[in-house]
């Protein structure tokens, strides 16, 4: 078999370790494989850019973190779209495909990885596809690799703060990385202990959340953390239409959400207030125990499905098991967090406030 493999997207930690799992499987069950992985993702398809893998390229890689064939972003909004040049990149994802006689492309990424992955499929390409994301944010699986890892990092970070918020007396805000779901920050938050949770989707009442901070003070608390999502947003903001919000962040002079949050929470409260952005290390470094193990699964999970001829669907996890989710179910969909969830309740009977 002749199989094609290359990720999308964002990086994470556990990239490596879930392509050595798909071909450490494949080389255990097949006597003549070949693995082609595309270097910088969709991008290397499109242009023919690749690399005849070696099973020694796999080798040493279960701990390493980022992707051996690299990455790149190319949006699925822009993926049927002719360029001024006349190049058709889904034409020239399927020439390269058909040319190099591949019997199946396996695609490691997210939300809009998977969306191409789905659009691939729906052109006659075999397609085995695996859930990265470190927003933990693809439907139909309960966890994606890279999750653990990032949570970790943005814990650490929350934990680092505690101590220089106690020792200032002051009120912290940690930003971290999630758009448009608020997985991360909400696990990241409640392993570190972060008072105030922000997440986009449970939009958020400034004066709820220096209500919160003042009753901490007033308890003799000498300091706050609060857990910010990127992506995180008021009420008022909420309220508006993509366009109009659009608008209000192109005139922005905050840097961030975390900025604005924290100049309305020193207005409020008087407060002295410090912003710290982990960024891109949430990505970085080496994937946790939990990921090794979890993507070392998917990657074999992956691979049978690849042996057994069963392609269009992505590998994901539903209670403790392995199990196969059509790809035209998955594209386009996010997994988002439900304000009404357990979890959120937990945390609100812990004392944490969501600014609601």
């Amino acid at each position: 078999m002749r199989i094609g493999m290359l990720t999308s997207g964002g990086d994470c930690q556990s990239l490596n370790a879930t392509m050595r799992g798909v071909a450490k499987t494949l080389y255990n069950e097949l006597k003549d494989v070949e693995i082609i992985g595309f270097l910088e993702g969709y991008k290397g398809l499109m242009y023919e850019d690749y690399k005849v893998m070696k099973p020694r390229d796999f080798s040493g890689i279960l701990t390493e973190g980022g992707t051996i064939i690299g990455t790149s972003r190319q949006p699925f909004k822009q993926m049927r779209v002719i360029g001024e040049d006349g190049f058709d990149k889904v034409a020239a994802m399927k020439k390269t495909y058909k040319k190099l006689n591949l019997d199946c492309l396996v695609i490691l990424g997210g939300n809009g990885t998977q969306k191409t992955a789905n659009l691939l499929r729906e052109e006659g390409l075999n397609v085995v596809s695996l859930p990265k994301t470190i927003d933990n944010d693809l439907w139909g699986t309960d966890m994606t690799f890279g999750f653990q890892s990032a949570v970790n990092i943005a814990t650490e970070a929350i934990d680092c703060i505690h101590t220089t918020a106690a020792s200032h007396g002051r009120v912290f805000i940690v930003e971290v990385m999630g758009h448009k779901v608020g997985w991360l920050t909400l696990h990241a938050g409640m392993a570190g202990g972060a008072d105030i949770i922000l997440i986009p989707e449970i939009p958020y009442d400034i004066d709820k959340v220096a209500q919160a901070i003042e009753k901490r003070t007033k308890e003799g608390k000498r300091f706050s953390i609060l857990a910010v999502a990127e992506g995180a947003i008021s009420k008022e903001d909420a309220a508006l239409s993509k366009k109009e919000y659009k608008a209000k962040l192109a005139a922005s002079v905050y840097p961030s959400v975390s900025y604005e949050i924290g100049k309305r929470i020193e207005e409020k409260t008087g407060q002295e207030i410090r912003v710290t952005i982990p960024g891109h290390t949430q990505r970085g470094g080496s994937p946790c125990p939990y990921d090794r193990v979890l993507s070392s699964r998917f990657g074999a999970a992956a691979a049978k499905m690849i042996l057994d001829k069963d392609f269009g669907n992505m590998i994901g996890i539903k209670n403790g098991e392995m199990v196969r989710i059509p790809l035209a179910d998955v594209a386009g969909k996010l997994k988002m967090v439900n304000p009404d969830s357990s979890i959120i309740h937990e945390a609100k009977a812990l004392g944490i406030s969501f600014g609601d």
